[in-house]
Formats: C-alpha cells, structure tokens, sequence
C-alpha cells in the first residue's frame, strides 16, 4: 500500500468533510483570551509602547506547541491528561495532593473570569459588580448545559461564536487608529527595559499560558476523537476507528494541527490587537493599569464606540473562559479523584470564592493580578507531565514526540517556569 504523503495528509485534513474535526482547539483557545490576557496586553501597551510585541508573538508560539501536545495525547490514547495521571499516581495522597493544586489553579482562573464578565457588565449597564459576578456565572450555567445535555459539538459552537465576538471587539479599535508599522516592526526585537518590562512579560506569558487550558484540550480531543468519548453524540465513525487504524490516527493529528494552529493564529493576533491598541492611543495615559481605566481611556481617546466594543469583547471573553474553566475543572476532578459531579452543581460550587471577593469590594484588578499569581504555581505540575507522557513511546507507541519536538517543549517549559518564577519573584518584593 502506498505511503501517505504530507500533501495528501492536508489535502485530507482541509476537505469538507473533514471540517467537522476542526473545533476543540478553539474552544480550549479561548483560554488565551480572557480577561487576564487583556489586562496584560492592555497594561503593557499603554506603559511601554512596543516593546513587548515580541513576548506575544513567543508566547503564541509555544502555546502552540503546547496545546498541540495536549490535543495529540487525547487523539491518541483516548484520554485525558488527567486520567493519565490519576491512572499512574498510585499513592492515594499523591494522586489528592495533585488534584488539590490542579483544583486550586482552576478556581483562580475561573475567579479571573467571572471577575472580568462582572467588570464589563458594569461597564456597559452600570450593573453592580456582585450582581455582574451572578449573571456572569448563570449564563455560564447555561452554556454548559449545552455541553451536558447536546454534547461537544454543540458547546463547541457555543464558544466559537463567543470567540467572534471577543475578537471583534478587541480587533476593531486597530482599524479605527492603527498602530505605527515602525514600532511594531521594531517591539518583534527582543528586548527589556528595566524591571517592570520584565515583570509585565511574566505577566503575559503567565496569561497566556494556562494549566486548565492544558488540561482541558486534553480533555476536549478525547471527548471528541478518543475511544473514551461519549456514545450517542454527534462523531465519525472514522474517528471511533481511529484507535485502531493508523492512517486515520495521522488524519486526526493532522487535523488537530491545523485546528490548533487556526485557534493560535486567532488568539495570537486578538492578544497582540490589545497590546497595539494600548501602544497606539492609551501610551502614558495614566489609569490604564485596570479594565475600568482602559475603557475609560478609550471612550476619551477613540470615543464610546470603540469603548463599548471592547467591553463587549470583555464580557464574551468573561462568559467563554469561564465556561471552558468549569468544564476543565470538572474534568480534573473526574480524572484524579475518580469523581464525576455534574457540570452544573460544579459550576455553583466553583461560582461562591468570585462572588465572595466581588461582595467583599476587594479590587478587580488585584483580584486578577492575585489569580495570575496562582496560576503561576500550577503551570510545572501541567507542563513537565504532558512533556514527559507524549515522548514516551509506550503511552503514545509511534505517536511519541520526535527527538526535536521533545527538546522544544523541555525548552518552552522552563522557559515558561523561569519565567512564571521570576513574576512570582517580583511580585512578592514589590
């Protein structure tokens, strides 16, 4: 039988009717773009212009590969991440101690974004913020009764309309003053300028890279492709048979990164839209450190159109990353613990910490600087694993990372904790 050529295997990926594999990656993509990710690129236009254009345009790159990892894992052994781990921790406490800091992770990212749906609801109907945080967390609710009861495909099209508008909001204001083609050109350049370049930096990869993301793409492919996804659902039959034949194996992945490499491709230019759009009009405007001082910023400089844009890109980013939140905590729970709790009755429980902080008058922003912190933690307890189970051929057989992909993602990874430590660092003796 003749080899599959690289040609042939796109031909296949991009047909029509192979479309319908697109998906996953743009759901967990939306984890680039929540409200952690704006508050970033936001602060770190409008305090140093251009120079961090080059931060996202790396971090977009090994998020790439990151994702790409987590996907290939699911595709191939029809598991999660963490059902692999909690299938290989076999000390009862090892496997609850994992659980409890990947939990942890997950409440902080989710407290992030219901945080960031309650601030643009305030934004655009003056809604009190704990008000905002229990409409935020009901519409997500019902987002994830799509999940629970019309299964991933139907979820997926849920988030890929909010992904839509959350570009569409952040995007236009680049159209209404673009930003100098000189200064980006010359931000690709890596460099820093003094500490708090470098503490920003952190902070936009700490944003970027997430480890519920990790864990949910992981997730999302095997609910999709893998031999454990859920019977009844809208699938292929070429992809249930995929565990079983190769070439549909190299169909699935080949697939996969095209769809991971649409969903970076988006996130990444969404990201550095924010970043251009703080260079370009909000540079030395003070107050621009906080949501609510960059909406106002922009409603002064680029008048209330464009304000009301990005608020609404805001609160599509709140309700889609938060929804994509629960569902990966959910299967982090459901994977180490061996506890499967409902969506929903999750998603009550996880809601409480956000609301509490939002009835307490705590600030917005420093919840979501305190959140990124957690994040920070949890981002070797994803990264060294996934790194480890893909290069190892007898989880992934000759699916296994080559030699240079491995390399690249040790590479990324402490570049990634290095970084994440050095935030922590700073944060810490500010």
């Amino acid at each position: 039988m003749p080899k599959t050529t690289a040609v042939e295997e796109v031909r296949a990926a991009v047909a029509p009717r192979s479309l319908w594999l697109l998906g996953p990656a743009l759901v967990a993509g939306v984890a680039y773009l929540d409200p952690g990710n704006v508050a970033s690129n936001m602060t770190a236009g409008a305090q140093y212009g251009y120079l961090l254009v080059w931060v996202v345009l790396a971090g977009n790159v090994m998020a790439w590969l990151i994702q790409y990892l987590s996907a290939k894992l699911g595709v191939v052994t029809g598991q999660s991440l963490p059902e692999m781990l909690g299938s290989r921790l076999r000390n009862r406490w090892a496997r609850r101690a994992y659980w409890l800091q990947a939990e942890l992770v997950a409440m902080a990212t989710d407290l992030a974004e219901v945080i960031g749906g309650a601030v643009a609801l305030n934004l655009l109907f003056h809604v009190p913020l704990l008000l905002g945080g229990f409409i935020t967390g009901a519409v997500s609710m019902i987002v994830l009764a799509v999940q629970s009861r019309r299964g991933p495909r139907h979820f997926e099209f849920v988030i890929i309309a909010l992904m839509a508008i959350i570009t569409f909001g952040f995007v236009a204001g680049v159209f209404v003053a673009p930003p100098d083609p000189a200064g980006v050109v010359g931000g690709i350049v890596p460099r820093f300028e003094g500490a708090g370049s470098v503490l920003l930096a952190a902070s936009i990869l700490g944003a970027t890279i997430m480890p519920h993301a990790i864990y949910a793409h992981s997730s999302l492919a095997r609910d999709r492709f893998g031999s454990s996804g859920r019977r009844g659902e809208e699938t292929d039959a070429a992809a249930e048979a995929a565990r079983t034949e190769p070439s549909r194996i190299r169909r699935l992945l080949t697939a996969t990164r095209w769809d991971v490499s649409i969903a970076m491709i988006i996130a990444g230019s969404v990201n550095l839209c924010i970043l251009l759009l703080a260079a370009a009009n909000l540079a030395g405007v003070e107050g621009t450190d906080s949501l609510e001082g960059a909406h106002a910023a922009l409603a002064a400089g680029l008048g209330p159109v464009v304000a009301t844009f990005f608020a609404v890109g805001l609160l599509a980013s709140g309700l889609a990353s938060t929804s994509v939140g629960a569902y990966a905590g959910a299967e982090i729970m459901h994977g180490l613990l061996h506890v499967r709790i409902p969506l929903l009755a999750r998603r009550l429980v996880t809601l409480i910490p956000a609301l509490v902080i939002l009835g307490l008058g705590v600030d917005p922003t420093l919840a979501l600087v305190l959140s990124q912190v957690a994040l920070s933690f949890g981002i070797p307890f994803a990264l060294i694993p996934l790194v480890a189970l893909t290069a190892q051929r007898r989880t992934l057989g000759a699916y296994a990372n080559r030699a240079w992909t491995t390399v690249a993602g040790v590479v990324a990874s402490v570049l990634l904790i290095a970084l994440n430590g050095a935030l922590l660092w700073l944060l810490l003796t500010a």
